[in-house]
């Protein structure tokens, strides 16, 4: 339970990268929110790896290169992303509050993904010494 719990806060700091970076694309940039939320996942997704391969599951890491290892981490959160991507736009698309506030959309794609993140995680990159 300790180990989700600690996957959680990596979530948490992915919320607020992918959020963060998001609302810049978005405002700054002049991004749409669609576009702009595949760039804002890479970066969140790339803050879960950081985070779990140095904390969440350091006792359990495999001995590979980082670049295969983050290779084989991002594979391994495609189907939470689906889950997470089609939810966020979903509500971005039928929800005009959260079109204009896309970061709700995100919040609510993230709990969307988040348990098959963790397993698919635990099983298929950090499973093993």
């Amino acid at each position: 339970m300790q180990r989700f719990g600690l996957f959680c806060i990596a979530g948490g700091l992915a919320f607020l990268v992918d959020a963060g970076v998001l609302y810049a694309l978005t405002t700054w940039a002049g991004a749409g929110p669609y576009c702009a939320r595949l760039v804002s996942f890479l970066c969140a997704v790339s803050t879960t790896w950081l985070f779990n391969r140095s904390i969440t599951f350091a006792d359990t890491r495999a001995e590979s290169s980082r670049w295969l290892e983050w290779g084989r981490y991002l594979v391994s959160q495609l189907g939470g992303f689906a889950a997470n991507y089609f939810v966020y736009a979903a509500l971005v698309w039928r929800m005009d509050i959260v079109g204009r506030w896309p970061v709700l959309g995100v919040a609510a794609g993230s709990l969307a993904g988040l348990v098959l993140n963790y397993v698919s995680a635990r099983r298929y990159v950090f499973g093993r010494k």
